[in-house]
């Protein structure tokens, strides 16, 4: 059976990894997973036309892809992104969204529901930081969005020492800090933060961002993404089982 992942650029993503190592372990032999690097999102077209049962789906194209499907999860539907998708009969794919629901547990893990801060910032307005509110919400937590553009609640213009100071939760769902670019970070009051807050990159590789770095720097209490993907990966993983029944 066949896998893979849409994407562009892939160069920082160890879902092959992933799942190459998975396949192995689990002795599936004749499962494959491959990297398919688009320019556009135009181009999965032959890609759906294939013959893999399941795909998962990374910046920037997250909410792009839904409109190439047939049908939608409900939760992802809210959400308004998807990052799995699955062949649910001939040429017939339906998205899920399993980021989330790996958010939610990585934080349950990280922080224990009797701690969650009352408020956080969302840094970025993509599919990952469309997830990370859902996920939010659904914890009781009220969340913010602080993007470049005129779709968050607050722009980083007008992101004061105050507001950072109120919202003891803040989650770079951007892809600042990523490789190949580790020396970018979200422009933040570093100066703000403190040993109250939490700081949550989604970047995963490097495993230690500069947006890490400079909230250690404060005192603050920090975690990668590393264990959000591999969550996330496992919720996909039992969607494309459900569907492939193997």
């Amino acid at each position: 059976m066949k896998f893979g992942l849409i994407g562009y650029p892939l160069t920082h993503s160890f879902s092959k990894k992933y799942f190459d190592a998975k396949f192995i372990s689990l002795g599936l032999a004749g499962f494959t997973y491959q990297n398919f690097s688009l320019n556009k999102i135009g181009d999965i077209i032959p890609i759906l036309a294939g013959d893999l049962l399941g795909l998962n789906v990374t910046i920037p194209y997250k909410s792009a892809v839904i409109d190439y499907l047939d049908e939608i999860d409900h939760d992802a539907e809210e959400i308004g992104a998807v990052n799995t998708l699955v062949q649910i009969e001939n040429s017939k794919w339906k998205g899920f969204n399993t980021d989330g629901t790996g958010f939610k547990f990585s934080l349950e893990n990280w922080i224990g529901e009797n701690l969650y801060p009352e408020k956080a910032l969302i840094l970025g307005s993509g599919g990952a930081a469309k997830a990370i509110k859902h996920a939010l919400f659904a914890l009781g937590i009220q969340p913010a969005i602080v993007s470049r553009g005129n779709d968050g609640d607050y722009s980083y213009d007008n992101l004061t020492p105050e507001v950072i100071g109120s919202n003891l939760l803040i989650i770079n769902a951007s892809p600042l800090g990523m490789s190949p670019q580790e020396n970018t970070f979200p422009p933040i009051p570093y100066e703000a933060l403190s040993q109250n807050h939490w700081l949550y990159d989604v970047v995963y590789n490097p495993t230690n961002t500069l947006f890490l770095a400079r909230g250690e720097q404060m005192g603050a209490h920090t975690k990668n993404g590393l264990e959000m993907l591999h969550l996330q990966a496992e919720q996909a993983w039992v969607i494309w089982k459900t569907y492939g029944r193997f």
